[in-house]
């Protein structure tokens, strides 16, 4: 017995630890979101929406093969999340056809709600874990964690005017201050959830700040690829909640998620996308994973961006 536990050698749980790597495209491009206004607008409504996005999709092709071969996918996301209507039988085949009329293939359809839980995987929950706050200069920790208040900025809130100072004396009204301002700041202050009688209801930023972090492979549980793309059998359920994550449409397409993501979406988007920029900017992603995409980025010559917001990029119609 001595003599075994002599020889035995002790690892620390972490030590063994396998992340699984994801395939990766060059560019993630995605054809637009649906909400239930659109859909309910009727079929010229939607080709209306995908005609204006087909010719920015077909120019980010054009630049993401100027310089030879790119593994390029599409995806487009439905809203399943703040409010559900018809049923991916109905829906999906129409979103499909509109797609198809304008020239634009839809390789990868994805509904909101997923980027809450995919099977039984929290996602939301998972990309709160690794929120790192960035906490502005000379600050003394009054201010609750974004854990608690749901609430993330960029930099330093004004203070509550008329407010009473540690030692005395009342507070000023001060501007909000950026962390990384350029000359003059762009403060952004970003509700990430609240709650309610039925309890937490994730924000719109929120979950597309989780959406870009699946287009861009950076995910896992327990080192487990998350919201893995199920093929499609070309039937769609009658029900949202039996509709996988991630549905591949395109058996020959790419893969689904990419060193770089360009969302092609209608101007209004554009203030989320804001808040969707600041969160990423805050969020601290797993190291192995980090060291996996880096290498594979770079044995594919690909010139990636350290920061995850520099991966991320948009064209507003």
């Amino acid at each position: 017995m001595g003599d075994a536990l002599a020889d035995a050698v002790f690892r620390e749980a972490a030590a063994e630890r396998r992340v699984k790597r994801v395939p990766l495209s060059h560019l993630s491009i995605e054809l637009g979101h649906l909400y239930m206004e659109d859909f309910l607008a009727g079929p010229e409504r939607l080709r209306a929406l995908f005609a204006q996005v087909a010719p920015w999709a077909a120019t980010a092709r054009q630049a993401a093969t100027a310089t030879g071969k790119a593994r390029i996918s599409t995806c487009f996301l439905i809203d399943d999340y703040f409010s559900r209507f018809k049923s991916p039988a109905q829906v999906i085949p129409d979103v499909l056809d509109a797609a198809r009329g304008c020239g634009l293939e839809i390789d990868y359809v994805a509904r909101e709600s997923s980027c809450v839980e995919a099977g039984d995987v929290p996602l939301a929950r998972l990309v709160e874990d690794r929120l790192v706050p960035d906490p502005p200069p000379e600050t003394n920790g009054s201010r609750p964690p974004v854990t608690e208040s749901g609430w993330l900025c960029n930099g330093q809130r004004s203070p509550v005017s008329g407010a009473m100072e540690a030692m005395g004396g009342f507070r000023r009204w001060a501007p909000p201050v950026q962390n990384a301002a350029n000359r003059h700041s762009i403060f952004v202050d970003v509700e990430l959830w609240d709650e309610g009688p039925r309890g937490r209801t994730w924000s719109c930023p929120y979950l597309a700040a989780v959406w870009q972090l699946l287009r861009l492979g950076m995910l896992r549980n327990e080192g487990e690829p998350v919201a893995v793309p199920e093929p499609s059998t070309g039937e769609f359920p009658d029900d949202w909640d039996r509709l996988p994550a991630v549905v591949k449409i395109n058996p020959k397409a790419a893969p689904f998620s990419a060193y770089r993501t360009l969302s092609v979406l209608a101007n209004r988007f554009l203030p989320i996308e804001v808040a969707v920029r600041t969160i990423l900017s805050q969020v601290w992603p797993d190291p192995e994973v980090s060291r996996q995409v880096a290498a594979a980025a770079e044995r594919d010559a690909v010139d990636l961006p350290d920061e995850l917001v520099g991966r991320v990029q948009y064209v507003f119609t």
